[in-house]
């Protein structure tokens, strides 16, 4: 079950004009054949696979609260992104530690990083990484 799916039956039981809304009044207003709706509706409720007088209205509130908590959970977080400008700030990553985590030049163990010093320390390690493998190519000698 997604939530789309979930969304479209939500609509169709509140649509649908029946106090007592079984698996098959469902499917003639949908369109949809009754096992089918019984399977994907047993998500919620295993019974009523076996059961087909079931009142799915009484679904309603389940399938209401899975589609919140997809919601929930679908909630992004704003992305990270660290410029060139601050990158260029920072000579070396012992300049950033310097800079950020140290108090009169001791460094601050109980500091705490967050996601921008990390991106910006991955950075900059990165490059530290590309500048020392770009100085230190020499074409391997060939053993006889």
């Amino acid at each position: 079950m997604n939530k789309s799916l979930a969304k479209k039956y939500v609509s169709e039981i509140k649509s649908a004009k029946a106090k007592h809304l079984t698996s098959d009044a469902l499917s003639r207003h949908m369109g949809i054949y009754p096992e089918i709706i019984r399977e994907q509706l047993s998500f919620f409720d295993p019974i009523i696979t076996m059961d087909l007088d079931i009142n799915i209205r009484d679904l309603l509130p389940q399938i209401e609260a899975y589609i919140e908590e997809e919601e929930a959970k679908a909630e992004k977080k704003a992305r990270v992104v660290i410029k060139k400008s601050e990158l260029q700030k920072y000579g070396s990553i012992a300049e950033f530690v310097y800079e950020k985590y140290s108090i009169n030049g001791l460094v601050n163990r109980n500091a705490v990083l967050n996601e921008v010093d990390l991106k910006t320390l991955k950075k900059l390690v990165d490059e530290e990484i590309s500048k020392n493998s770009k100085k230190g190519k020499k074409k391997p000698r060939k053993r006889r």
